[in-house]
């Protein structure tokens, strides 16, 4: 453990001007607030912030992040408050060690309530000050340091989990790759200790076997740059067991058969001498196609700078190489501690500012915890592509990203206009997937709107939310009007009419807060159409036992106007049309399902309140399912697309469900505007002499 004197001359040697008395004041008082309390290795507990503020004099944090690393732990682990630490120490620091509080207690594995809870504390505080993270991984590396002392490997495992699914991919977001590496290699051992031996083993006997082959490498490299005329540092190393791991898990390839384990920095002067490095290289050894990135014409979205490319040394080895220059290897290693801006104007560096908005717009959105536990995962921890828009503006999204995501990367506006997108000059489905280096024009439409159905293919945390946030208000407002005529129809069943104050009176019988929250409950079935019955007109529901007017009779509801999948939804057993008969089956708690009057599903539905439904006057198309059995005949299914294409019928979905030597049966889901246009194109399937038998599902 560092000594008091020892923790401030680290600080003095790189910020003269820091607060002495500050941070002697802090070392006393941890001590005296940590008390006797022990750690699991049997070390006094206040041991442990004064290493966590150890691990941040390496990175040259200023005085007022390295009290706080010492006082982290002060409010949730003794009886500290956030007053005496303000009085103490001032205002920046109380807020500060209350924002590092806030992650504590996040579990990776349970996702509940209080996790997400505390997600969201930690991002806005980080939000308004990016040292309440570098506080909290210098807190998580030094506690995986010692995570061998734990004896319940439960609890190790849920740690190191832990870490590699939060603390690790945050580290490697800000750009703090040592950190990230030692996270990563620290989890690895005790999540897969098997696996940890193994790779670590192989890795001794290669060093046995070849000697100093990595040294022999880098001597090489820096002398043929050296003759080239390019000064250097070389460095070289063989990658960390986690990493190995993976890329043996992802290319389901044996250590034996991984051939790149060996990388290589090549440190310049400036960014110029970077690319003259490069094609020295490039000259001198083959380079492995499809290896090659320029992180310095376009960084890393965490502000990451540097040439990587893979050649084969020596004819057999392949080799890893990054190059940089000496202020893009400061980047690299520490991130955002590289180049710290709170000593000159108290913001977050430029680099950093999209990756936290996207965060913030996030939490806006998301509606329960788990949404926003997933939605920020997300925005952390996918791989990275890039695309430009048509103006060359570079936009950084995961693997995986499609158009619809890119629009809600520019702006969410934008993103919620799509209507279509341009690839590369060319029209392209919204669901396909960027690829590197795509050019990327979104084509909008002020009248369009988020489509439910866009996430199943969208991968960005932004375009979920902000897609999930858009079908709930959505849902809300149109459960609200469906509510509202049930409740219209309910009224029409008792036996007299009501006026303003009956509502105002049933609403304080059923402790509902206003209009829009009983129709909702209504919708929904949260209340039985008796229960509003009866608070509307006390005594009603008897009304026809006590002789009097008898209920009117019920009439079908109109679900004009509102969106299939949003406030109700069609059934899949018998996908109803606009003309089909239809009845909603209404369970508490979910929305309406749509049936036709004749599905033989109905009987699982006795449980349920039953509703009449009528489509309107100006219902949405709607979803057939059809069973078509064609001859095994040379344009007999082209006879089939034309017959829909002829009646401007789309199909949907075709899957062939059976096939033999005479004929073949498909399956085929169309969207039609009404039963009528449903009957015709029926009529001419079954007047085709391709087709053998044509019936809807």
């Amino acid at each position: 453990m560092l000594r008091q004197y020892e923790l401030v001359d680290r600080v003095l040697s790189y910020d003269p001007d820091a607060d002495e008395a500050l941070l002697n004041r802090a070392y006393v008082f941890s001590m005296q607030m940590h008390g006797s309390q022990k750690r699991a290795s049997g070390d006094p507990y206040f041991s442990h912030p004064i290493e966590v503020a150890g691990i941040l004099t390496d990175l040259k944090m200023d005085g007022e992040t390295i009290v706080t690393a010492i006082l982290h732990d002060t409010i949730e682990d003794t009886l500290t408050t956030h007053e005496e630490i303000e009085r103490l120490f001032g205002p920046n620091v109380a807020r500060l060690v209350d924002g590092v509080t806030k992650l504590s207690k996040i579990e990776a594995q349970t996702e509940n309530e209080r996790a997400a809870e505390n997600l969201r504390k930690f991002l806005l505080a980080m939000s308004d000050d990016i040292r309440v993270l570098l506080v909290k991984l210098a807190d998580r590396l030094h506690n995986m340091r010692t995570l061998h002392f734990i004896k319940s490997e439960d609890k190790r495992r849920r740690i190191a989990r832990e870490t590699m699914d939060i603390y690790a991919p945050l580290a490697e977001r800000i750009g703090m790759y040592e950190f990230m590496k030692e996270m990563q290699t620290l989890a690895f051992q005790h999540l897969e200790p098997e696996a940890y031996a193994s790779i670590t083993k192989r890795l001794e006997q290669l060093q046995g076997d070849g000697g100093d082959r990595i040294a022999k490498i880098g001597s090489g490299l820096k002398l043929v740059l050296a003759r080239a005329g390019v000064d250097v540092d070389v460095s070289g190393r063989e990658k960390h067991p986690y990493s190995i791991w993976r890329k043996m898990a992802e290319r389901h390839i044996s250590f034996e058969q991984l051939s790149d384990i060996m990388a290589f920095r090549v440190i310049t002067d400036d960014a110029d001498a970077c690319y003259r490095a490069l094609g020295v290289i490039h000259q001198r050894w083959p380079m492995v196609p499809g290896r090659f990135k320029d992180y310095i014409s376009t960084p890393k979205r965490n502000g990451y700078k540097s040439l990587h490319t893979t050649v084969i040394h020596a004819g057999e080895t392949r080799i890893e190489v990054q190059i940089r220059s000496k202020a893009m290897h400061a980047q690299s290693e520490f991130g955002l501690a590289a180049h710290w801006a709170y000593k000159q104007n108290g913001v977050t560096p430029d680099g950093q500012a999209g990756w936290i908005r996207d965060l913030i717009e996030i939490l806006d959105n998301a509606d329960s915890a788990e949404e926003l536990l997933e939605h920020t995962r997300m925005a952390m921890y996918q791989d990275r592509i890039f695309a430009f828009t048509p103006k060359g503006e570079l936009y950084q999204l995961p693997k995986g990203a499609t158009p619809v995501d890119f629009a809600y990367a520019v702006h969410t506006d934008l993103g919620d206009q799509t209507v279509g997108a341009k690839v590369n000059g060319r029209v392209v489905p919204l669901r396909t997937p960027l690829d590197n280096g795509d050019q990327v024009q979104i084509l909008k439409s002020k009248g369009q709107e988020p489509e439910p159905g866009w996430l199943n293919f969208v991968v960005t945390g932004k375009a979920r939310a902000a897609i999930r946030r858009f079908v709930r208000n959505k849902e809300h407002g149109e459960t609200i009007a469906l509510g509202r005529k049930i409740y219209d129809e309910i009224v029409k069943r008792l036996p007299a009419q009501l006026g303003q104050e009956a509502l105002a009176q049933a609403l304080k019988r059923l402790k509902k807060p206003n209009e829009a929250v009983l129709m909702e409950a209504i919708a929904r079935q949260m209340i039985s159409d008796n229960e509003v019955m009866e608070a509307l007109m006390p005594g009603s529901t008897g009304a026809d036992v006590a002789g009097k007017k008898a209920p009117a009779q019920r009439e079908a509801i109109s679900i004009r106007g509102l969106t299939p999948g949003v406030a109700f939804s069609l059934a899949q057993c018998c996908h109803p049309v606009p003309g089909d008969r239809i009845v909603g089956l209404r369970r508490p708690f979910e929305g309406i399902e749509v049936h036709t009057i004749d599905c033989p599903t109905l009987s699982d539905g006795v449980d349920a309140d039953w509703v009449d439904l009528a489509w309107g006057d100006a219902s949405e198309s709607g979803t057939a399912r059809l069973n078509i059995v064609i001859r095994n005949e040379p344009g007999a299914l082209a006879v089939m697309a034309g017959i829909f294409g002829t009646h401007k019928a789309n199909i949907l979905n075709l899957r062939m469900e059976n096939r033999d030597a005479s004929f073949h049966t498909f399956q085929v889901d169309l969207e039609v505007h009404d039963l009528h246009h449903l009957m015709r194109i029926l009529a001419a399937l079954r007047a085709a002499d391709a087709v053998s038998q044509a019936e809807r599902v």
